[in-house]
């Protein structure tokens, strides 16, 4: 099979579509891939790195404060459509697959211009903007959420989960001795985020005094750009820091705490394994979809849910103690999360894919 698919701006977008692209390698060996991305975000790094054909557009997303900027985005988004039906024509797929981020609207419009077969895949609880807009040239469209179906038509939607979820399940477990840690202590791992968070990094920076003398150890994942800011401050013994770990999904599988951002594919991957976890929703992105996310959770019993504005060393060590602590209390997050996972969703999506092209 010959697969054209694009998804930009952060790992909640990339890593699901490298996890479709995974499955359909597993089930299809020969299969070739063309990668259509943005210029100047972490999938331009990231995707030749793995080896995957990769063609950079540029392209940003809707300015909704200033309108008059707009004009601009609007000629790289005519320009773009031209660019990526160059790049389609060429590489001749049978299929177009959208994984989310602003590159998606022109990418696959120029695919629906051009007659080929295509499928969008959502993974928020409230679809963006430009999954709205696709929703009536694609052939099909995959959600990770049950509550979002409603939100597009229903003879094109179909509830998949995310590809996240399944891959989470299929990855090796990276061992906690591997990071210098006791294997025998509990671990907290903190992540606001692929790339980081500027107001959350100075909350972290004052919490960190705070693991001092506790009884279970904590990894924070900085985010490269955020990482030698913390060279000031004094780490405790029972703390590790990194900038960034390529394979998080194998450590999650040796974590007992997650404290994290609310993205998409982090509900896939903590629902996935069953991982008790804190999430705080980033109050910056479109529609505040994270907090949607997480209270659809939080209201399950699966998660334990803290606003940003909310955290504070003096409000979250009380809350790590309660859940580490109190096994009833774990072992119902627990249970709760695993109620909501879906542990087959590359399948599904690759079966979904493999009817379009079918059809074709």
């Amino acid at each position: 099979m010959k697969v054209v698919i694009c998804a930009g701006g952060t790992g909640g977008h990339i890593y699901p579509a490298l996890a479709i692209i995974n499955k359909i390698k597993e089930k299809e060996p020969l299969s070739q891939f063309l990668y259509i991305g943005t210029t100047n975000r972490m999938e331009a790094e990231l995707i030749p790195k793995l080896g995957i054909k990769f063609v950079g557009i540029e392209m940003e997303g809707l300015d909704r404060k200033n309108v008059f900027k707009n004009i601009g985005v609007f000629i790289k988004y005519k320009k773009a459509i031209k660019e990526a039906k160059k790049a389609i024509k060429e590489f001749d797929p049978h299929i177009v697959i959208g994984a989310g981020g602003y590159i998606t609207a022109p990418v696959l419009i120029a695919a629906h211009k051009l007659k080929y077969k295509t499928l969008i895949h959502e993974q928020n609880s409230v679809p963006g903007v430009s999954n709205k807009l696709l929703s009536r040239y694609a052939d099909k469209i995959c959600v990770s959420l049950p509550s979002t179906v409603k939100d597009f038509p229903k003879d094109k939607v179909i509830y998949t989960g995310n590809p996240r979820s399944e891959e989470i399940i299929s990855t090796k477990k990276i061992d906690k001795e591997q990071f210098g840690l006791n294997k025998d202590k509990k671990l907290v791992v903190i992540v606001m985020g692929s790339l980081g968070s500027t107001t959350m990094t100075e909350k972290l920076k004052q919490l960190i005094p705070a693991f001092n003398n506790k009884n279970y150890q904590v990894i924070i994942i900085t985010g490269k750009k955020y990482y030698d800011s913390y060279n000031n401050i004094s780490i405790p013994k029972n703390v590790a820091l990194l900038p960034f770990l390529d394979n998080l999904i194998g450590l999650l599988k040796s974590t007992d705490l997650l404290i994290s951002r609310a993205g998409a594919s982090t509900i896939a991957e903590i629902t996935a394994i069953g991982l008790p976890s804190i999430l705080v929703p980033s109050p910056y992105v479109t529609n505040n979809h994270q907090y949607k996310n997480a209270k659809e959770l939080e209201e399950l019993g699966a998660v334990e849910l803290i606003e940003e504005d909310d955290f504070f060393y003096t409000s979250i060590i009380p809350r790590i103690d309660a859940i580490l602590e109190n096994k009833v209390l774990y072992n119902k997050m627990k249970e709760s999360s695993l109620k909501l996972g879906v542990r087959d969703s590359a399948t599904r999506i690759y079966q979904e894919i493999k009817k379009i092209v079918k059809d074709d």
